[in-house]
């Protein structure tokens, strides 16, 4: 346990934020898979309305340092590439 007052009020606010962090992860990978079964079962008119809000959630999650910024950008590329290549055919 903590001694002094200050290390007392930094467990607190690690507590919460990783109460905060956990939350936010869990919106990312809901995001993700619900993604991926619009892809499995080719849905793509869904994927494609979905895509924007795709596109919010994940670098909303990445700027805040859940995720880096490039794992998020490397995923919305591959997920807007694979939907761009199904359309083709």
């Amino acid at each position: 346990m903590p001694n002094t007052k200050s290390a007392i009020r930094r467990t607190k606010k690690t507590q919460a934020q990783t109460t905060i962090n956990k939350i936010r992860k869990s919106k990312y990978k809901a995001a993700i898979k619900k993604m991926s079964t619009y892809l499995e079962t080719e849905k793509m008119k869904e994927a494609k309305s979905y895509l924007p809000k795709f596109y919010s959630q994940l670098m909303k999650v990445a700027k805040t340092g859940v995720v880096s910024k490039k794992t998020a950008s490397r995923k919305i590329s591959r997920v807007t590439k694979k939907i761009n290549n199904k359309k083709k055919k």
